[in-house]
């Protein structure tokens, strides 16, 4: 494991993904160290999602490496995913269980037991405001309420490094805010990656962005630097300029 505290948590290298002639993610590399939070942007279909699961190491890459903490996620993938926090898209698995239930599932999975399994739980339901859900079944809880679901098990071992894919689909404005606290509040100590097409997500809690369209990494700078390649100063026209395909 990486030792150094100024290392990279996360280190993408050349990272690439075919499926039969199509490319879905063309050589992307970047690295990502503590105190970070990255907006990973682009528009739908341009390879965000596959980027994250790679990272994650649920899909095994054509091409290129993953490290998280310096583990290697393809080689040493236990290693690497004790130290993942992951929120992927749609609802937690195992809608038949109760909130609390799935959570204690995840903690055994994840090796806590007893007292330990209990304080972890109760903690991760406090930092996403599920109290008044916790008995109810996953799967009779609004989109906004499993997304918060989802995000409670990615922090319950309270990893060094989070990989949120879309952290506030389907949540009501006060819900974002409350999310967006908490990532604000946990950043200092992790590297965070957030997967995300709403612009107002990054401008609100990112350190840095990166565009990606098509497959390719096409800008990577602070959203105050970003803002600045356009004459209205706005990120959506900033989106739109690098994004598009250029007339021929």
């Amino acid at each position: 494991m990486a030792t150094d505290s100024k290392a990279p948590l996360i280190e993408i290298e050349g990272l690439t993904k075919r499926f039969g002639a199509f490319t879905a993610v063309d050589n992307v590399s970047f690295t990502v160290a503590r105190g970070e939070v990255l907006g990973f942007l682009g528009p739908n279909g341009a390879g965000k999602s596959t980027t994250m699961r790679m990272l994650a190491g649920f899909m095994t890459p054509t091409a290129g490496t993953a490290r998280i903490c310096g583990h290697d996620v393809q080689a040493d993938s236990v290693a690497a995913r004790r130290t993942l926090g992951f929120l992927p898209e749609g609802a937690p698995t195992y809608p038949e269980m109760t909130v609390e239930a799935f959570l204690s599932f995840v903690a055994a999975i994840r090796g806590y037991g007893g007292k330990e399994a209990a304080r972890r739980i109760a903690r991760a339901i406090e930092l996403t405001t599920l109290q008044g859900v916790r008995l109810q079944p996953v799967e009779t809880l609004s989109k906004g309420f499993k997304r918060r679901v989802g995000l409670a098990q990615s922090l319950l071992h309270d990893p060094p490094v989070l990989v949120l894919d879309e952290p506030t689909d389907g949540l009501d404005p006060n819900q974002k805010h409350e999310v967006r606290l908490l990532i604000r509040q946990m950043a200092p100590e992790k590297a965070i990656v957030i997967s995300t097409h709403i612009l107002e997500e990054v401008e609100a809690i990112c350190t840095r962005a990166i565009i990606i369209a098509r497959g390719k990494v096409l800008a990577d700078a602070t959203p105050a630097e970003l803002v600045k390649r356009h004459p209205s100063g706005k990120l959506d026209d900033v989106f739109r300029d690098i994004t598009q395909p250029k007339a021929a």
